[in-house]
């Protein structure tokens, strides 16, 4: 049988038997890659990226769930151990999937 979490008390169980939860890996990266059909503007690990859609601003973290999304205009910000990136963008699209996040820009 398939490992659930319980609704009613919010442990993992495993045919009604309580189960360890996977615990995270502690990784505090993910792979970001930002570019356009003629430049690259960043392809490196960061610790976040924040950027804007329709609906507003919004933060990526990693092991963050899928997500995709078409940026707005504005900035969009990247966050690595070392250092701020902000790239000012017209518009894009944002895939992140498993810890990988890749922005297209001018589409």
């Amino acid at each position: 049988m398939a490992i659930r979490q319980d609704a009613s008390t919010g442990k993992m169980v495993d045919d009604g038997k309580p189960v360890e939860a996977p615990k995270p890996s502690g990784k505090v990266e993910m792979h970001v890659k930002v570019y356009s059909p003629f430049q690259t503007y960043f392809d490196d690990v960061a610790q976040s990226i924040s950027g804007v859609n329709e609906t507003g601003n919004f933060d990526i973290l990693p092991r963050h769930h899928n997500f995709i999304t078409l940026l707005s205009a504005g900035n969009l910000v990247i966050r690595t151990q070392t250092d701020k990136r902000t790239i000012k963008i017209s518009r894009g699209m944002m895939h992140v999937k498993a810890d990988q996040v890749i922005v297209f820009l001018d589409v």
